[in-house]
């Protein structure tokens, strides 16, 4: 039997591995080791919630590369996986999803779920959509939707300089950003626009140059790692008075570097929520996550998957992949932070309410600095889950 069964006098207890595959080393490690901390974490939180099913997470170090991906994830497929995890970079987000589909059809005993929770590319729910691919944050597209609705509302914003990573996410955060802002305010000139090698700079001093010389009161990038701390580490140095308007500033060491700029509450992050939201429940798990990792929270998506992972395999009764994804793609479940929650079946994308924080010195009311700063994120814009909705090309294969 695949998996291990642990027999015990009450009922049996299924053993369910995770192949966390993410990057572990490199100028990614800092985001990946994240990650795998939110998948833990969780493991640990559902292993003492209920008996039926016990998980274990198994950790792979992908290097931010779509061949070294697959090969982890048949590493994990071979220690017993019968679901992997992956988010940091949507090239290998590609490659995974195309194995994933490959190797289920090919081995029918040995199906696996694919649980994205942070590769964006729009493609992965649209064109390459696939029946065992579920993704838990929102597409890039989304994002800027949200992002672009914020900034029609700032009229001090007349010049925006776009630098993103040169990769197929990268290249959608700068078009996206240019087409909506096109429509949505087309007062706005943009005075630069560029791409960068992923996770290989490691000076931008060059580039904040540029963006100092463009004139520019704004920046937008979708840059994540060392790739958006770096960036705005050589602000910082520069004295740019820039405000930046982004997808991972609040990722690990992002804060540390946001806080050195100075520049309170004009750097802006969209996401599923920060730290300080939340009702009384969401808190209290925040400061326990906090005090058992060391770090705050920064996927609360991984939180989301996890609880819909579980039910989908409560209400099947298995924790087979064939018995799990007809479940799973029903999922309606309220997210960690926010109003409602539900997985659309025609693309496996999930949507939850999303929020836009601004980063600043602690106020009234809030709970959570962030890495020791005194700093914290506050929420300036929210946007309901109805309204992330956007529409997919995805024509599903669905095994039959």
């Amino acid at each position: 039997m695949w998996g291990t069964a642990q027999c015990g006098a009450a009922a049996a207890q299924e053993t369910v591995k995770i192949a966390f595959i993410d990057p572990l080393s490199g100028g990614g490690a800092p985001t990946g080791e994240a990650g795998l901390r939110h998948f833990q974490y969780m493991a640990e939180v559902l292993n003492a919630r209920q008996k039926a099913f016990r998980f274990e997470v198994l950790a792979y170090d992908n290097k931010v590369n779509p061949q070294e991906t697959v090969i982890a994830a048949q590493k994990g497929i071979d220690a017993g996986a019968r679901v992997v995890v992956q988010g940091n970079g949507s090239s290998a987000a590609a490659a995974l999803t195309d194995f994933v589909a490959k190797h289920n059809e090919r081995n029918p005993d040995r199906q696996v779920i694919y649980i994205n929770y942070s590769a964006v590319d729009p493609s992965l729910t649209n064109e390459k959509c696939n029946y065992w691919h579920f993704r838990f944050d929102a597409n890039s597209d989304i994002k800027m939707e949200a992002l672009t609705n914020f900034i029609k509302t700032r009229p001090e914003i007349k010049k925006v300089y776009l630098i993103n990573q040169d990769y197929s996410f990268g290249q959608s955060v700068r078009q996206q950003a240019r087409a909506m802002l096109k429509t949505k305010r087309p007062d706005i000139q943009i005075v630069g626009d560029e791409v960068t090698p992923l996770q290989k700079v490691n000076d931008f001093a060059p580039y904040v140059t540029k963006i100092k010389a463009s004139g520019a009161d704004s920046v937008i990038t979708g840059n994540w790692a060392q790739d958006i701390n770096l960036l705005l580490k050589a602000a910082a140095e520069a004295g740019l008075q820039a405000s930046f308007y982004t997808y991972y500033a609040a990722g690990t060491g992002g804060p540390t570097v946001v806080r050195q700029t100075g520049l309170a509450h004009r750097v802006f992050e969209v996401s599923q929520g920060a730290a300080n939201e939340g009702d009384t429940a969401a808190q209290e798990f925040e400061a326990a996550f906090r005090a058992r990792t060391g770090i705050g929270s920064t996927y609360p998506r991984a939180f989301n998957a996890m609880n819909a992972l579980l039910t989908a395999m409560q209400e099947a009764g298995s924790s087979e992949a064939r018995k799990v994804a007809p479940k799973l793609e029903q999922a309606h479940l309220k997210p960690h932070v926010g109003s409602e929650g539900y997985v659309r079946p025609d693309d496996h994308q999930y949507f939850q309410t999303m929020f836009v924080h601004s980063f600043g010195p602690m106020e009234p009311g809030m709970r959570f600095d962030e890495e020791g700063t005194g700093w914290g994120w506050k929420t300036v814009g929210r946007v309901e889950t109805k309204d992330t909705v956007l529409p997919t090309t995805c024509r599903m294969d669905r095994p039959s």
